[in-house]
């Protein structure tokens, strides 16, 4: 009953945006159609990219956009793995609101090390939700998904008219052709996958330039295997390794190719002549903690220590025209649903729940009213077993994160760990390494913290595993 209410004022909420916009000129009041692109990573690390500190790989094309774009040096995933960051980002809904928190299932790792019977996986995005795309499509605008979906069979029922690579993978089998991907026709043998995926990207850019247009580019880069193109393999090969990144070439190579890519949807632009573009440049995750590490930040994808949910974010508005700027101030991924349909003066009913808040306003004044002691909120009650064991730098060897939840407010952060019910206060702004736990030492912080946390819990119904597993051997010691 609940879904299908859900859908019946999903249908109706269409319509009436449908005719809304039909008298509002694509919902915008710029005489040139407003484009959008939005590109996301996957698996980039915050620090993989030159304009967020990496001494190591080699990012021109970014790091020049980044020059006139602004950057959040403080922007988080929606999650710590793939698909319920992406989830999150389509819906601007938290994960306890559409209920994928993993990739695939919940019980990941040996079921003799889980103390508890984990919430069970989503692994398909509910159609009752109003994606991104389906906004901009009832509005007029073009949308074209090119690269990874993972959150269903076909994106074409989430708001897409077109995609190319679609489908439920969550990574490629290979980077080169033949793709051997169900939405992706294969191309000369050895093409390359992110190439042909923006030379797609261009050719939707050029065929509707003239149209308002929602085109959204999740690379599969640099997500596993890692494959690079061979010159640039051999490039890297020669370089050594600073600051625990560079010591796999291929993955090397993935950044570095990506970055070029970039480069020619910037050259796209201008050759096409597009003067409205909302760019924006992000990843889905954290990088890998045991091939690229992200120091100052601990550990990797997987994990809800820093490493595993901060990730680069830049903005670039052609129209704007605004001068490069870096902001320090908190944003998670949910903000760009609200910030984008502002951006294009479409107006979301109250009725459509989301969790975002417009960061517009930090981008055009630089204002933080809104924004000052925000509570930024992770729910994770699933099991997501180790990579590299003690090198993922997670709280234990065996797991990158078991069940929990977590929140930022301010310069704090807490975590808590459902099965031992214990709680972990850091103060990024003097540990952003989250090294010292000050739990125990300041009680009244941690309280308060602990307090607002259970307050997210409550607002979302989220599920909170409590049933022990069966299984749960304490004395079992895995090889």
């Amino acid at each position: 009953m609940v879904k299908f209410s859900l859908m019946s004022y999903r249908i109706c909420f269409l319509f009436f945006l449908m005719f809304a916009c039909m008298h509002a000129g694509y919902c915008q009041s710029s005489e040139k159609p407003l484009q959008i692109i939005l590109i996301v990573a996957d698996d980039l690390g915050w620090k993989d990219v030159g304009f967020m500190g990496s001494r190591f790989y080699q990012t021109p094309n970014l790091d020049r956009l980044a020059k006139k774009s602004v950057v959040f040096t403080n922007a988080y995933a929606n999650a710590s793995n793939c698909a319920p960051s992406r989830a999150s980002l389509l819906t601007g809904s938290l994960t306890p609101r559409h209920g994928i928190y993993t990739v695939g299932s919940s019980e990941r790792g040996r079921s003799e090390t889980r103390k508890l019977v984990p919430t069970p996986n989503r692994t398909d995005l509910d159609t009752a939700f109003v994606t991104l795309a389906e906004l901009f499509q009832s509005a007029g605008y073009k949308t074209a998904l090119m690269g990874k979906w993972h959150l269903s069979d076909d994106p074409r029922q989430h708001g897409f008219d077109i995609h190319k690579g679609g489908g439920k993978a969550g990574s490629p089998k290979t980077y080169f052709s033949p793709y051997q991907l169900k939405y992706l026709p294969d191309g000369p043998a050895g093409e390359e996958l992110t190439d042909r995926l923006t030379t797609e990207s261009i050719d939707f850019m050029a065929n509707n330039k003239g149209n308002p247009f929602l085109l959204y580019i999740p690379y599969f880069a640099i997500h596993t295997p890692l494959q690079g193109k061979p010159g640039l393999v051999e490039k890297y090969k020669k370089q050594a390794a600073v600051d625990g990144q560079g010591t796999n070439p291929h993955y090397s190579a993935l950044v570095e190719n990506m970055d070029a890519n970039v480069g020619r949807i910037m050259a796209g632009i201008d050759s096409l002549k597009l003067e409205n573009v909302l760019l924006i440049f992000t990843s889905d995750n954290g990088g890998i903690a045991a091939l690229s590490r992200q120091w100052p930040l601990r550990a990797g994808k997987g994990s809800y220590y820093e490493g595993g949910i901060r990730v680069p974010l830049l903005i670039y508005d052609k129209q704007a025209k605004i001068e490069s700027a870096k902001i320090e101030t908190p944003v998670q991924m949910i903000d760009l649903y609200p910030t984008v349909t502002a951006r294009a003066g479409i107006t979301i009913p109250a009725k459509v729940t989301r969790d975002g808040l417009s960061i517009l306003s930090l981008m055009q004044k630089g204002s933080e009213e809104k924004f000052e002691n925000r509570e930024i909120f992770w729910h994770f009650p699933v099991y997501l077993e180790n990579y590299q064991g003690i090198k993922d730098d997670s709280r234990d060897p065996l797991f990158r994160t078991r069940p929990g939840s977590a929140i930022r407010i301010g310069k704090w952060k807490l975590l808590q760990f459902f099965e031992d019910d214990v709680l972990e206060l850091y103060d990024l702004e003097n540990d952003p390494g989250e090294r010292i736990d000050l739990a125990k030492v300041n009680v009244k912080q941690t309280a308060t913290m602990l307090s607002a946390l259970q307050k997210f819990q409550k607002k979302l119904n989220t599920p909170i595993p409590s049933q022990a597993n069966p299984d749960y051997n304490p004395r079992f010691i895995p090889k």
